[in-house]
C-alpha cells in the first residue's frame, strides 16, 4: 500500500473576482523511501497541492473534493486535532523562503525546541539535546553556540539547513520540500541537495520535492509529476520525463534549461505567460502557448492517457502519433 495517495484533488480559492481553481483533479501516490518531484512554473498549483495535503490553506482556500490518504488514514475532512498530530510529526514541510519562515525575534534554539516539544513527549533538556543533534546532522558548525543565535546571524544556506533540521526533528515519514533551494546560489544549492539525499537514505523517509527547476529533480527524484494550470499534464519516472517527454509543455521546459546536449546553443524559452486561472480556456490550458497546437487543442481538453508502464500524459499530440502510425484517422 502507498504511504500517501492523492486522488482527484480539487482545491479552490474563493475571491471577490471569482473562484480560482488552483488544483484540478490531481492524483498521485508516494511509496515509502521514494522521492517524488512536482514540477511546473509559478502558479501551476504545486505549492497549493502541498498545502492541501497539510491542510494549511489560506482562509479563502478550500478543498472542494478529492481524497488524501496517509498510511490508510483519510486526511480530507479530518479535524484540527488529528491534523496537528500529522503535521510535523508524520508529514513535515520545508517552506520555500527560510528568510521569512524563521521568526527573527527568537533564537534558533528556541524555534527548534518548540517544534520538538510540540510533537513529542521530550522535556526541555531532551528537546535541547535533540535540537543540537539535528543541527549536527545538517552540518551546522558549532551547534551549541548556534542554538543561542538569531536567524539574522546565519547565512541563507545555513538558515535553510536549520529549516531542514526543524522539519526532520520528529523523524517524519514524509518530507515536503517546497522550493528548498530557490534563494540559494548554485554552490550552496548543490550542498543542500546532497544533504537531503544523504538524510533521505539514512532515515528512509519519502520526499515530495516541489520545484520549477528540472535540474533539481534530475538529481533527486524517482518519479516526476509535471503540472500546468492546476492540473497534471504528464507524470512518469525520471527516465520517462527526461528521455521520452510526451507533453508539449514538458518538452518546452526541457528546451529551456541548459544541458550537455545543447551546450553552445541558444535556449528556447516557452513563449507567452501562464494562463489566468479565473479565465480558463475551453480546451487545453497550454494551447495558447503551444507551437504545436491543433484545432482540437483549442476546442477540447485532452484526458490523461497511458503511454507505457506508469508513464502518462494529457496531450493530443500522442493521439496524432497513433493516427499517423496506423495511417488512419
Amino acid at each position: 500500500m502507498a504511504l500517501l495517495e492523492v486522488k482527484d484533488l480539487h482545491t479552490s480559492f474563493f475571491t471577490d473576482a471569482g473562484e480560482v481553481r488552483a488544483v484540478n483533479g490531481v492524483s498521485f501516490s508516494l511509496d515509502r523511501g521514494k522521492v517524488l518531484g512536482i514540477v511546473g512554473e509559478s502558479g501551476s498549483g504545486k505549492s497549493v497541492t502541498a498545502y492541501s495535503i497539510m491542510q494549511i490553506l489560506a482562509s479563502t482556500g478550500k478543498i472542494v473534493s478529492g481524497s488524501v490518504v496517509y498510511d490508510g488514514q483519510e486526511l480530507v475532512g479530518a479535524d484540527e486535532r488529528t491534523m496537528k498530530n500529522i503535521r510535523g510529526n508524520k508529514i513535515s514541510i520545508i517552506f520555500q523562503d527560510p528568510m521569512t519562515s524563521l521568526n527573527p525575534t527568537y533564537t534558533i534554539g528556541r524555534q527548534l525546541m518548540e517544534a520538538i516539544t510540540l510533537h513529542t513527549n521530550r522535556n526541555k533538556q531532551q528537546a535541547w539535546d535533540r535540537a543540537v543533534e539535528m543541527l549536527k546532522l545538517v552540518n551546522v558548525n558549532e551547534p551549541e553556540r548556534r542554538m543561542r543565535q538569531y536567524p539574522f546571524e546565519f547565512s541563507g544556506g545555513m538558515r535553510q539547513r536549520v529549516m531542514i533540521a526543524m522539519a526532520l526533528a520528529c523523524e517524519p515519514d514524509i518530507l515536503i520540500a517546497d522550493e528548498p533551494t530557490t534563494a540559494l546560489d548554485v554552490t550552496i544549492q548543490a550542498g543542500i541537495l546532497e544533504l537531503m539525499k544523504d538524510i533521505q537514505r539514512e532515515m528512509g523517509m519519502a520526499i515530495i520535492m516541489i520545484t520549477h527547476d528540472l535540474g533539481v529533480v534530475a538529481q533527486l527524484c524517482d518519479e516526476i509529476v509535471v503540472m500546468y494550470a492546476g492540473s497534471i499534464c504528464e507524470q512518469g519516472t525520471a527516465e520517462d520525463i527526461f528521455y521520452h517527454p510526451c507533453h508539449e509543455y514538458t518538452k518546452g521546459l526541457l528546451r529551456s534549461i541548459p544541458t550537455t546536449s545543447n551546450a553552445g546553443e541558444k535556449l528556447q524559452p516557452i513563449s507567452g505567460t501562464p494562463i489566468d486561472l479565473l479565465n480558463m480556456p475551453k480546451g487545453c490550458a497550454f494551447a495558447p502557448r503551444c507551437d504545436a497546437a491543433m484545432k482540437i487543442c483549442i476546442r477540447e481538453a485532452c484526458e490523461k492517457m497511458a503511454i507505457e508502464g506508469n508513464h502518462s500524459a494529457a496531450c493530443w499530440m500522442n493521439v496524432k502519433k497513433v493516427v499517423n502510425t496506423n495511417g488512419t484517422e
